[in-house]
């Protein structure tokens, strides 16, 4: 009989749940999506009642799998920064606002006001941002002044679910410090923010390690999800980082980082101490490891690529433009793209920038139209880099999300950003990462063989990309 443990994404998409041996396989994995709420241009909402729904079908799903095996505990984790504000009973008051909702600049400019924008960089490693979770609550006070009055906790998504497994509210470093209130050297919520902009530090819950135990499953829970009554449940981390410790970074390594060129593209460099971009430039959270990382983020990166073949070329497969782009030359004949289709994070904390082409003539061709594409997102992650150098002592990087299967694209990567780049052969993302929190928050121990990799690829130099982004960094 094998010792297993579980990690559940609690994700803006859908609930997945891996289990996972102590050796470090994926034994078996299970998803169950839920819905995505925008009711007007610019919010993005989810019931939490969805998300709780989703988990314990995905949880019920791999219960029925497992009846050989032994379950030491479950991991959390989950999108970022979303805002679930329940009331004194421990109900729902309104749903949920995401990470991507954008209604908030009103609440961000109070804040900047009242804390002052150094300040809160110094103390929580980020200026107000709209996705974040302070603003939201503020924005709630604000705008929906009755909600607001019967709010008298506030978790993220993940704690959520924490909650309606244990009963138990929770936080835990990873997810807090991308609330805008949480000061990073103490790893407590930050009353002195909290009480310049108004906020009561009760509506916070206790902060736990990402490895200690929340809580158990209790009986009605157990009822709900299949899930053992009892079961330790495992704080867990937000997203990002428990992707990076499924990964194997941390602070016991500095000089490795990983680079995600999913739907936006996120460089995460871990740091031992709390150090910020004085501009605030990166963000600055707290690790899953009890450490810290940095985590730039460029947001459309595979996502202009999706983009340029949804919008011109919908018939063509991402393999047939990917062979097109190699026959331009790298510099894309002159051809500059900003992928700022989605506005910008690093380094420019703008949503209001938009992408552009540069540089087109009677020569330019599809192929260099679309290799600049490709190399428009690898200057946006260059310039995410070059704000993380001096910051962190990361000096390679571990490749995820769909457009790391393209060996060409890595290597135009690797190119611009003067960095080698390796792709792990075994990569399960945040519920595996949630996973191995669990081991280890159950005292057991396992093997992860992350850091394996399957291929490497080292910087070549380049003139023609050196002056093509030269080009790139004199339009911003």
């Amino acid at each position: 009989m094998r010792t297993i443990a579980l990690g559940l994404d609690v994700g803006t998409s859908g609930a997945r749940v891996l289990a996972v041996d102590d050796s470090g396989a994926v034994i078996a994995e299970t998803t169950q999506s839920h819905p995505l709420l925008t009711p007007q241009p610019g919010w993005t909402e989810q019931n939490p009642s969805d998300w709780w729904q989703a988990s314990c079908q995905a949880l019920q799903e791999m219960m029925s799998k497992l009846s050989e095996h032994t379950v030491v505990g479950i991991g959390m984790a989950g999108q970022m920064h979303g805002m679930t504000p329940l009331d004194a009973h421990g109900e729902v008051v309104r749903p949920a606002m995401l990470w991507n909702d954008q209604r908030t600049g009103d609440a961000v400019t109070s804040i900047d006001q009242a804390v002052g924008r150094s300040t809160l960089i110094e103390r929580g490693g980020n200026p107000a941002i709209t996705g974040f979770q302070l603003p939201k609550l503020v924005w709630l006070r604000d705008s929906e002044p009755d909600a607001f009055a019967k709010t008298r906790h506030v978790l993220f998504p993940k704690d959520y679910i924490t909650y309606k497994l244990t009963g138990e509210m929770i936080a835990e470093p990873a997810d807090a410090s991308g609330s805008n209130c949480f000061h990073l050297a103490s790893k407590r919520w930050d009353a002195e923010v909290l009480g310049a902009v108004g906020v009561d530090t009760s509506l916070f819950p206790e902060v736990l390690a990402s490895h200690d135990v929340a809580g158990k499953v209790t009986a009605d829970a157990a009822a709900a999800s299949g899930l053992p009554e009892g079961l330790p449940v495992i704080a867990g981390a937000g997203d990002n980082a428990s992707a990076a410790f499924g990964l194997g970074l941390s602070k016991d390594n500095l000089s490795l980082g990983s680079l995600s060129l999913g739907t936006s593209g996120v460089i995460f460099a871990p740091l031992e101490t709390a150090t910020p971009d004085p501009d605030g430039r990166v963000h600055l959270f707290c690790h899953a490891d009890g450490g810290y990382n940095l985590l730039g983020v460029t947001l459309a990166a595979a996502g202009s690529f999706q983009w340029y073949r949804d919008t011109f070329y919908p018939e063509r497969s991402f393999d047939d433009l990917t062979q097109l782009a190699q026959t331009s030359q790298p510099g894309a004949g002159g051809v500059t793209f900003k992928p700022y289709l989605a506005g910008e994070r690093t380094p420019h904390m703008n949503p209001d920038l938009r992408g552009s082409w540069t540089g087109l003539s009677l020569a330019t061709t599809q192929a260099d139209v679309v290799r600049a594409v490709l190399e428009g997102v690898a200057y946006s992650l260059r310039d995410t880099l070059d704000v993380i150098r001096p910051l962190a002592n990361v000096t390679e990087l571990l490749t995820t999300g769909g457009g790391s299967t393209s060996d060409f694209w890595l290597q135009i990567v690797s190119d611009v950003l003067e960095t080698p780049l390796k792709q792990p052969q075994f990569n399960q993302g945040v519920a595996y990462g949630a996973a191995l929190l669990a081991f280890w928050g159950s005292g057991q121990p396992v093997v992860s063989n992350a850091q394996t990799t399957t291929h490497q690829f080292l910087p070549a130099s380049n003139s023609a990309y050196a002056k093509a982004l030269a080009r790139y960094q004199a339009l911003n």
